[in-house]
């Protein structure tokens, strides 16, 4: 990923020291076991330990050589060790190190996503109790329907989220297994007693069953869930994008002190946040679709995975750690208009309301088609003339024939929506 949008953090968790640092411990962490076991001397494993050291530089020219990563690293280890550099990588094949080392690798990632995600939470959860009440326009299809209230509409997020934070922790727990089974797979040349020691120090679980590798459809199942919490991410801020155009102007991302929105156009503020959000999550989808062309490998691996999984799976938690890390300064000082809201509400004049006034119709036992028809010719005169919908309902006889005054105004309260919100806001856990 790109500096612009990776956070030194996750930055420094995917870079190449790191990533030979933690090779380094599985190495160690199967010396350890096989010495306990007997297959190699413990005064050597000790001492292998104790002088171990990994150069990345010295790394990258000897790969330039072999053409072979893991050969390059052991080569630059077996440096340092001396003579002891003969037990090192015994009986292992590449992937065994590799796969156990990605493992950690994507278990240490999650564990910075996952605080993103509670920090995204608690700043949904802090907005919405804030404009529990807060009276909205509810629109499907751009258009508007029925009076609901922001909070409500952050409540749904927030939900979403607890789902997310559930499907993530499921996607860490597949992906945290390990493997040194050797060749293919059949612990040939290692015995299974390491695998189990050497998972259990590292805090993984040894993989049932392996072959060269890890099985990828794990990967797949992790990227994939990834996109999804993109796709929310994207869900909430084109949310925010729509309410920032001009003909609505609801809520705005914030726009800090000597902020420029336009070269051209001194007066922009644009929800600039919000759409690189729906960028970044087109990338996490295409990740997500690589993720599942890597399943399919021949035979017992091959390597095609490979150079995929090196650009997808660091891009993919570190631009996922931005786009929450985005989001959530953007709730934390979303400006919000409540009279603007209010405004927009009551801007087609009351027709809004014409699906309470169809209920009442109906109590009174009229059928729903006949009902209809006298809601729907009122509530678009309203709409289009610009009158307001009770004036317009008082008016009309046959509406009068069967709901009185004071029944008509209560069709017409937007209170009606906030009837319910504590349940639902109860029921989310809010």
């Amino acid at each position: 990923m790109i500096p612009r949008y990776t956070h030194p953090v996750i930055g420094a968790l995917w870079s190449d020291e790191h990533r030979l640092k933690v090779m380094l411990e599985v190495e160690l962490q199967v010396l350890d076991a096989q010495a306990a076991i007997g297959v190699v001397p413990k005064a050597a494993a000790r001492a292998i330990r104790r002088t171990a050291r990994v150069n990345l530089s010295a790394v990258q020219q000897r790969e330039a050589k072999t053409r072979h990563d893991v050969i390059a690293f052991i080569e630059n280890i077996e440096q340092h060790v001396g003579k002891n550099g003969r037990y090192l990588h015994f009986g292992l094949t590449s992937s065994d190190v590799l796969d156990t080392s990605l493992a950690l690798l994507l278990r240490q990632a999650t564990e910075i996503l996952e605080k993103g995600l509670a920090a995204l939470l608690k700043a949904l959860a802090v907005q919405a109790k804030r404009h529990r009440q807060t009276l909205t326009i509810g629109r499907t299809h751009g258009v508007h329907a029925e009076p609901t209230t922001f909070g409500l509409k952050l409540a749904v997020f927030y939900e979403a989220f607890q789902r997310h934070q559930a499907r993530l922790a499921q996607a860490n727990k597949e992906i945290s297994v390990g493997k040194i089974s050797g060749a293919v797979g059949t612990f040939a040349s290692v015995d299974p007693r390491v695998e189990q020691r050497v998972c259990k120090a590292l805090g993984l679980k040894a993989a049932p069953i392996s072959t060269q590798i890890v099985s990828r459809d794990r990967h797949a199942a992790y990227v994939t869930t990834l996109a999804l919490i993109g796709a929310s991410l994207e869900q909430l801020a084109v949310e925010i994008r729509h309410l920032q155009r001009t003909e609505v102007r609801e809520a705005e991302e914030p726009f800090g002190v000597g902020q420029k929105g336009s070269s051209a156009m001194p007066h922009k503020k644009n929800p600039i946040t919000c759409e690189r959000v729906t960028g970044l999550s087109r990338l996490l989808r295409g990740y997500a679709a690589a993720a599942m062309e890597n399943v399919a490998l021949w035979h017992e691996r091959d390597i095609s995975h490979s150079s995929v999984e090196r650009v997808i799976l660091p891009d993919a938690t570190i631009a996922l750690d931005h786009m929450l890390r985005s989001m959530t300064e953007v709730l934390q000082g979303l400006v919000v208009h409540p009279a603007r809201m209010r405004a927009n509400l009551e801007s087609t004049h009351g027709a809004v309301y014409s699906g309470q006034v169809l209920l009442a119709l109906m109590r009174q036992g009229l059928s729903r088609t006949q009902a209809y028809e006298l809601v729907q010719r009122n509530a678009l005169a309203a709409w289009h003339e610009g009158r307001p919908l009770i004036d317009v309902l008082l008016a009309d006889k046959a509406i009068r024939r069967h709901l009185t005054a004071a029944a008509v105004r209560r069709c017409v309260n937007p209170q009606a929506a906030l009837r319910h919100v504590g349940l639902i806001f109860n029921r989310v856990g809010l």
